[in-house]
């Protein structure tokens, strides 16, 4: 569940909160089949509402689409994932034009838009459904993903080991309409809520100048 922003930060109002954690419609088992040419890639960063917004801004990517990947209950619920009853790591699928964008380019841009260094969670957002997953939807896929992280490990530009986890893609479920393009379609509580959670703060204390947070 995500957590109250400390009162330092930006405080949302209980209004939204209860807005933002209702239950409005029903998951959806997978995603269809991506148009011939295209090809979808799939990253667990914390709350999908970011992720979705940090990767529609690539040039080359068609479509993202928030859900859960990862767990063991068939068509969870946001309510079953929050409770920690599935085993489901929020996530959002990404479907992209490989003569745009390639996948290695999609994982290097992944790291700079994660804190790849914390495992029990991501920025405010703490428990297992928000860890951080690169999930491999073919053998080339994590073959990338596996080289571009020692790349980064052998690099010891971190004193902590990265701790993001590369595996298998399994079953994606859409989350509900609701969660869907909410940067969008709730742009103010949105842009509360990323500055609460600090998610741009801490990608600069990771980064550096290297950080992508212009515009956010």
């Amino acid at each position: 569940m995500r957590l109250a922003l400390p009162a330092a930060a930006v405080v949302i109002t209980a209004a939204a909160f209860a807005f933002a954690h209702a239950s409005h419609g029903a998951p959806t088992q997978s995603s269809p089949a991506p148009t011939a040419g295209l090809e979808v890639a799939t990253f667990a960063g914390g709350c999908f509402w970011s992720m979705e917004y940090d990767f529609d801004k690539v040039p080359g990517v068609k479509e993202t689409i928030s859900g859960f990947m990862g767990g063991h209950t068939k068509n969870p619920t946001y309510a079953e994932v929050s409770r920690g009853d599935t085993g489901h790591a929020e996530s959002v699928q990404v479907t992209y034009d490989p003569k745009v964008i390639t996948y290695d380019k999609l994982v290097d841009y992944y790291w700079h838009h994660v804190d790849l260094l914390d495992g029990g969670g991501q920025f405010c957002d703490r428990a297992d459904e928000y860890r951080p997953v690169i999930f491999a939807h073919t053998p080339e896929q994590k073959r990338i993903a596996q080289e571009s992280k020692e790349t980064l490990e052998k690099s010891r530009r971190f004193s902590s080991p990265i701790a993001v986890t590369i595996t298998d893609a399994g079953p994606f479920t859409a989350a509900e309409d609701y969660h869907q393009n909410f940067h969008v379609n709730n742009e103010a509580y949105y842009k509360r809520y990323r500055i609460g959670c600090r998610r741009d703060a801490r990608l600069k204390e990771i980064w550096g100048a290297q950080a992508d947070t212009a515009g956010h």
